[in-house]
């Protein structure tokens, strides 16, 4: 059977499988594979492995555990090793970059920020910068909204107008928020927002990064910012 790896910390950890449950239906107990002075946090992994919710809480779940008492370098959900003996290989291989990463990312979490315009307000905006988009919209409003072709033309720059300016607002949030961390990577994609970013912070520095992201909100009424952590680092994870 395949082995599924959770995270990987330092020194021995006992007793999990008597307390841990992680992945799989029913959940597998979690156990330690102890290779030097490194440990990779482990479980069986199920025939059929799907990111499932509870699948995907569970991992998060272990790690939060594991977390409490040991530093840990969280892996991504579905990182599988072919057996037991490859995983602590790649511990004894690669022990250097390990013990570095969990030296750099001791006591860090992770937040990402999201940005979506308000519809409304990002579309008044628009209008009001670009008069060629103004006169056009006052054209097709005078004749009656205009012929299918009016509007489709106007439709077609109006997108590309609302494109432009998720792009110069993307670099608008993303300064905002770079003095607010340590670091700053692109976040995981998702459908619906313009901009995904991962934060790396303190566990407890999170306020600079809240007044940040009000401070956008109230300068940039069309920006709407969904923040969402703590979280593992696992964007801050190198491969």
């Amino acid at each position: 059977m395949s082995t599924y790896v959770y995270g990987i910390t330092r020194g021995e950890v006992s007793g999990l499988g008597d307390r841990l449950r992680g992945i799989g239906d029913p959940p597998l107990p979690v156990r330690a594979l102890t290779e030097g002075e490194l440990s990779a946090i482990v479980s069986d992994c199920p025939a059929e492995l799907k990111p499932r919710r509870r699948d995907l809480l569970a991992h998060q779940h272990v790690l939060a555990e594991v977390g409490d008492a040991h530093p840990v370098l969280p892996m991504r959900f579905g990182s599988v090793s072919t057996s037991d003996d490859d995983v602590r290989t790649v511990l004894s291989e690669h022990a250097d970059r390990y013990h570095e990463q969990l030296s750099r990312l001791a006591d860090r979490v992770e937040y990402n920020v999201k940005a979506v315009h308000d519809e409304s307000a990002v579309l008044h905006q628009v209008l009001s910068e670009e008069p060629e988009l103004r006169m056009m919209a006052e054209a097709n409003r005078a004749s009656g909204g205009g012929t299918h072709e009016d509007k489709l033309r106007f439709g077609e720059l109006m997108a590309t107008a609302v494109q432009a300016r998720e792009t110069r607002d993307a670099q608008i949030v993303e300064e905002a928020l770079v003095p607010a961390a340590e670091a700053v990577r692109p976040g995981p994609e998702s459908g619906g927002w313009f901009l995904s970013l991962s934060v790396l912070l303190a566990k407890d520095g999170t306020g600079p990064l809240l007044s940040a992201v009000s401070e956008l909100e109230k300068a940039h009424p069309r920006l709407k910012l969904r923040v969402n952590g703590p979280l593992p680092p696992y964007s801050f994870v190198d491969s």
